[in-house]
């Protein structure tokens, strides 16, 4: 990955990413661009990386005659290996060599990876792509979007990155039917090689054009970091990983969502394969589009007023969301049932990507916020690994999903239960500082 943040983009060193694109005073604060510009990242991250993979399962499938749970098995392959490259790499490779060559390499990975997919003959194939096409989900998708967005903002970071992160919901909401119909009516090769070809086209030119540093001065004028009257925090160095992981906080953090997201990334993954008998293709494609429909107006919702409360109780509130789309689910027995569970389960999917950072923010010093949210995404991404394996596993005896959902409904439950935690035994104080040095809000 190194080698070829060095070989294959223009030497630049990433401080030198301001002077490249200087700052232009167009009237609109340029945090509002670079917003713009990891929505865009998000879309193409989410919508070929991760709803993509449930469009891929299907094809390969009935291509070839391999089972959903030996295909999901390749796609647990890539959450881990994109978590592995995730937590060792992403948080320095964005340090060292900036937003533009990093998001770049991802770019043209995860184009080649998609274009090369129609080649596959053997399953340890679709192992082989799904390991290069890691590299684009690591540095697209949640960890990157929180670093690329952060540095910008200060008051209004949850509602800058909930903006952005809306990227993802419109990935899926596009790219799903969009993937459908293209394959349906041009064949595999030909669909994923224009939707390969349109990644690049449009990614390139607006890094070019867009991604630069922040200057310390620089602020939107709503925005500026608020002064505290209170007396400065003693100073407390930047944690080691070891620290950071018996921190009670950070567990009560990334416990819970990655709990939620086995469930969630499991069911987004066997989403069309669990509707397709009850709904047929068409039909499936549009609940999907409906569901990432959903997943966007809920977190523009959340995001009118999660930097005004405590992030944990949203979260909670979100966890329960899914539980009871997941009993809405298990009991469907029409189309309108079907309908219902999966918009409710989308109301909440998008929250589970951008609450975990904003949860850091709220509690960990802003110098560890990069490092803190690439090792939360890194071992959340580890875990839910494993969900689309564990789903098809669970369904492959009988061809049943129930067992599947209930698991899912479970391990939501539990996600309620633990995000809430730190607040159950420790009520947060109105003074003093938390055991980390920050200061609560």
């Amino acid at each position: 990955m190194e080698a070829a943040l060095r070989g294959n983009i223009p030497a630049m060193d990433a401080r030198n990413e301001t002077a490249a694109t200087p700052a232009r005073d167009t009237g609109l604060y340029h945090g509002w661009f670079v917003v713009a510009l990891a929505f865009v990242v998000a879309a193409f991250s989410w919508g070929l990386g991760f709803y993509g993979l449930g469009i891929y399962l299907v094809v390969l499938r009935d291509r070839f005659g391999w089972s959903a749970a030996d295909i999901a098995s390749a796609i647990t392959f890539y959450y881990i290996l994109g978590a592995a490259l995730t937590f060792l790499f992403v948080g320095p490779a964005f340090d060292r060599y900036g937003v533009r060559r990093v998001v770049a390499v991802g770019a043209l990975a995860l184009a080649g990876s998609v274009a090369a997919l129609p080649l596959v003959t053997e399953l340890w194939h679709v192992h082989a792509i799904f390991a290069f096409m890691s590299i684009g989900w690591a540095t697209m998708s949640g960890a990157a979007v929180n670093i690329i967005v952060a540095p910008w903002f200060d008051r209004r970071r949850g509602f800058a990155v909930s903006l952005a992160l809306n990227g993802a919901s419109a990935g899926g909401l596009v790219m799903a039917p969009l993937l459908i119909f293209l394959i349906d009516r041009f064949g595999l090769a030909p669909a994923l090689g224009l939707v390969a070809a349109l990644t690049v086209a449009v990614l390139l030119p607006l890094l070019a054009l867009i991604a630069r540093e922040k200057c310390p001065d620089q602020h939107d004028r709503d925005d500026a970091p608020v002064r505290s009257a209170r007396p400065a925090v003693q100073y407390v160095p930047p944690f080691s990983a070891r620290k950071i992981m018996r921190e009670p906080n950070f567990i009560a953090i990334s416990l819970p969502f990655a709990l939620g997201l086995v469930a969630q990334v499991g069911f987004l993954t066997h989403q069309v394969a669990f509707l397709l008998p009850m709904t047929g293709a068409v039909a499936a494609g549009w609940i999907v589009s409906l569901s990432t429909c959903a997943a966007i107006l809920g977190r523009l919702v959340t995001g009118l007023f999660v930097d005004r409360v405590d992030r944990r109780v949203v979260s909670c509130g979100n966890f329960l969301v899914q539980v009871l789309a997941m009993a809405i689910l298990i009991s469907a027995s029409s189309l309108p049932m079907l309908i219902v569970g999966c918009a409710l389960f989308g109301l909440a999917v998008g929250n589970l990507v951008s609450l975990p950072g904003l949860i850091v923010q709220q509690e960990f010093p802003t110098r560890d916020f990069a490092r803190i949210v690439s090792m939360i995404v890194a071992i959340n991404q580890f875990a839910f690994a494993f969900g689309p394996a564990l789903l098809g596993r669970l369904q492959q005896p009988d061809g049943s999903y129930t067992r599947a959902l209930m698991a899912c409904l479970l391990m939501e439950a539990a996600a309620a239960v633990i995000v809430m935690w730190p607040r159950l035994v420790r009520p947060r104080r109105r003074a003093g500082v938390y055991s980390n040095g920050r200061e609560p809000r």
